[in-house]
């Protein structure tokens, strides 16, 4: 899936629990003892992964394409198999069979005015040694795409977005009956075919403008690492805002026994064919389309005059696809707990990729592996963690999240009893530290920021990022909050990667890491995305894969040996309070903005602009929101920042008595209260329209695919002007976070009893 870079950089102190027994603070959820003899582990951990090793895994990983269902997947799935074996750790591989569409036939061609056959092949460059295994790389194409044989008016759409179709419709357009066009970015590439579909369009191409994603960024590849001409980003058009996983199982795991739906009861293949295509194959199509020149912000970099149509340009596009099912290949390792077995610390990564991935994601798959290496060497030493961690390679990710959500839906039983958190990765490169997540667990990743040592600056992750947050800072108010804060702020996750069935789906805490922000490209799903491009022009030297594996193995170490969980209300309280005056002040401004546009409408300011011999057609005054309420939702924040205080409050009680309380029995029942936080913020019913999203503060937009839309329910309802389900969804966060805030006061109930 898309290469989750985080530029914004995000958090760096910890705020300790308990007193310390020296001059350094306790680690959150630890007893001054314990702190510093997990600080004694964790910098034996540190010095074991090396850069050479990274390389020579992401070497072998990407050495071949190894899509879902290829012969070089199941290898790389094998070969990690017996290295972790070697290591001396429990591993095995679970199975699935999934549905894989891979492509029989494609075709697009530019018929009228001038004739043009796209190429839909991206060349060898000679410079680069895997770039020429053609036999074994998928071709360009989108996943999950209809079959479908079309031939219409060509119409420009822009990003493909919502607005985008707004603005034609102001100019006159419509795609109904035409083939659109579209450039990557925006949104995520599902979105386009799906909102062009619902305007009636007959078939969609995606297309990688140079000005996103080519030599109006930077030289192209080879010399540079930007997108050529002839390049193409591969991808799945699967609609995962209604599911992600399997389009043939949904909810249930794709086992071999499972009930299938039949192919045209599933949900979230595309109406319209839809194909990729690169920027040398766009350009003689939207040369030859008339029609109003493009507003300028739709403007891309190719040296041409963008227009919007429909025609003359006619174009048939056809796509044929085999559909069949194929084996895909979890590798997954179980580290056992000494002391809490039954509570799950799951660490995660996908191996497969579009073609050879060395940044997507052999760059993060690298790194787990280095980590695993890394904590069997600690297990030979004599540490045990207290929890179990299982530590994953998940296959089938590009298409849709596949492994991870079949692996997810077929445990969810035993996840939704164990699992205290779920930690992700996917690409990496060079740069600052991003992470997003769940909002309870912000605190806690601030800390392990701080104990990174970022390579090229010898500073903490945490202190290159809050330099860099305050150097970016927009406003005087956001740089005193980098300035004060204790803890910068970690961005919220929609979907995009692994950690989706994890969180959006059974509500388990989540985090997302990686580094990135200064090693931009344009090989993204293309079969440039190789080492001999990784090696130039990302991570060089592998010294930002070594703090990856750091990180994770930090954070992992943690979560599995801290007394008590090292859970946070009061960053998650303020944040969604955040998100509630985001969503207020969304209803607020969408009132005032219909009102004066009403009122413009009243006074005459507009006036429909048409040919003089058809009657002048006037703007109708649109229905004023109405006033929604609130209450619901500000009486649970009231109560949930009670509840955060008072957990807090108990806290700082247990820190007088130092480590004494982590040692009673009731703290067992504090953690099995902390593991279900995450889950108590989910519903059964899931968003309106898509249960499988049972999340009820974050899930992806059901027009953005990755962007995270935050308290979704309320949000979407507004933005859709669906003002009866904006009330209902009002009160159902409202239920949520109530429910939320009394499991936190009785997390505090429980602890105190453990500070008596």
């Amino acid at each position: 899936m898309r290469r989750f870079r985080y530029l914004a950089p995000f958090a760096l102190m910890v705020l300790c629990v308990f007193t310390a027994a020296s001059d350094e603070a306790p680690l959150q959820g630890f007893s001054p003892e314990n702190s510093r003899i997990e600080r004694e582990w964790e910098v034996k951990f540190r010095a074991i992964p090396k850069t050479e090793n990274l390389r020579e895994y992401m070497k072998r990983l990407s050495a071949r394409p190894h899509h879902l269902g290829s012969p070089y997947d199941k290898d790389n799935a094998e070969w990690m198999l017996a290295k972790f074996r070697e290591w001396g750790l429990d591993a095995k591989i679970e199975s699935f069979d999934v549905l894989f569409p891979t492509p029989k036939e494609r075709l697009v061609e530019l018929i009228e005015p001038a004739k043009f056959a796209a190429k839909l092949q991206e060349p060898t460059v000679a410079a680069d040694p895997t770039s020429n295994q053609h036999d074994e790389q998928l071709p360009t194409y989108n996943a999950y795409s209809a079959d479908g044989d079309v031939t219409g008016p060509l119409v420009y759409v822009n990003y493909g977005v919502p607005a985008d179709y707004e603005q034609l419709e102001r100019l006159g357009v419509s795609v109904k009956g035409a083939i659109v066009i579209t450039r990557y970015g925006g949104s995520w590439r599902g979105i386009k075919p799906k909102v062009a579909a619902e305007h009636g369009a007959l078939g969609c191409l995606i297309y990688s403008d140079p000005k996103d994603d080519g030599y109006y960024e930077g030289e192209v590849f080879p010399e540079g690492a930007w997108r050529p001409k002839d390049g193409v980003q591969r991808g799945s058009v699967m609609d995962m805002p209604v599911h992600p996983g399997d389009p043939l199982t949904p909810g249930v795991g794709a086992t071999p026994d499972a009930k299938r739906l039949a192919l045209s009861e599933a949900k979230t293949l595309t109406k319209i064919p839809v194909l990729p295509i690169s920027y040398g194959d766009a350009q003689p199509l939207l040369e030859a389309m008339k029609g109003a020149v493009a507003p300028e912000a739709w403007r891309g970099a190719l040296p041409i005059t963008y227009r919007v149509g429909p025609g003359p340009a006619k174009v048939h596009l056809k796509v044929k696809a085999s559909w069949d099912i194929k084996k895909i290949y979890n590798v997954i390792v179980r580290i056992p707990g000494a002391v809490f077995p039954d509570e799950w610390i799951v660490r995660g990564n996908h191996h497969d990729a579009w073609v050879n991935g060395a940044d997507d994601p052999a760059s993060g798959m690298a790194a787990l592996m280095e980590e695993a290496r890394g904590l069997s060497e600690l297990l030979k030493q004599g540490w045990t963690p207290k929890r179990t961690i299982i530590l994953a390679g998940w296959d089938a990710e590009e298409q849709g999240l596949i492994g991870s959500t079949e692996w997810v839906e077929t445990h969810a039983d035993e996840l939704r009893q164990h699992a205290v958190a779920y930690i992700n990765s996917d690409s990496s490169g060079r740069g600052y530290l991003g992470v997003a997540g769940s909002h309870t667990l912000e605190k806690f990743i601030n800390g392990v920021a701080r104990d990174i040592t970022d390579p090229e600056t010898n500073l903490s992750a945490w202190k290159r990022n809050q330099l860099a947050r305050i150097r970016r800072a927009g406003t005087p108010e956001d740089r005193h909050e980098a300035r004060m804060r204790p803890d910068l702020r970690i961005g919220a996750l929609g979907s995009g990667s692994d950690w989706t069935a994890f969180l959006d789906h059974l509500g388990i805490a989540s985090l997302n890491i990686g580094f990135g922000g200064e090693d931009g490209g344009g090989i993204y799903h293309s079969i440039y995305d190789d080492l001999y491009w990784y090696t130039r022009f990302s991570d060089t030297d592998f010294s930002y894969g070594r703090a990856l594996a750091q990180t994770g193995g930090t954070a992992v170490m943690r979560l599995a040996s801290a007394e008590l969980l090292p859970f946070d209300f009061s960053n998650f309280a303020n944040t969604v309070s955040r998100y509630a005056d985001e969503i207020k002040r969304m209803h607020t401004t969408q009132r005032e903005q219909i009102l004066e546009r009403n009122r413009q409408i009243e006074e005459g300011v507009f006036r429909a602009t048409l040919d003089p011999k058809e009657p002048e057609v006037l703007p109708q005054p649109e229905p004023v929101p109405p006033h929604l309420n609130f209450a619901p939702l500000d009486n649970a924040l009231e109560a949930l920042h009670r509840a955060a205080e008072r957990y807090e409050k108990t806290l700082a009680k247990a820190r007088e008595i130092g480590g004494a309380a982590l040692a009673r029995a009731s703290v067992r029942e504090v953690n099995a209260l902390l593991m279900q936080s995450e889950r108590k913020l989910t519903h059964n019913d899931g968003l309106p329209g898509r249960p499988w999203f049972r999340h009820m503060v974050y899930a992806p937009g059901f027009y953005t695919g990755y962007g995270v839309k935050t308290i979704p329910g309320v949000r979407e309802a507004i933005e859709q002007k669906k003002w009866k389900e904006a009330d209902e969804q009002i009160a159902r966060i409202g239920k949520i976070l109530e429910d939320e805030a009394a499991l936190i006061d009785n997390a505090a109930k429980e602890l105190d009893k453990a500070a008596r």
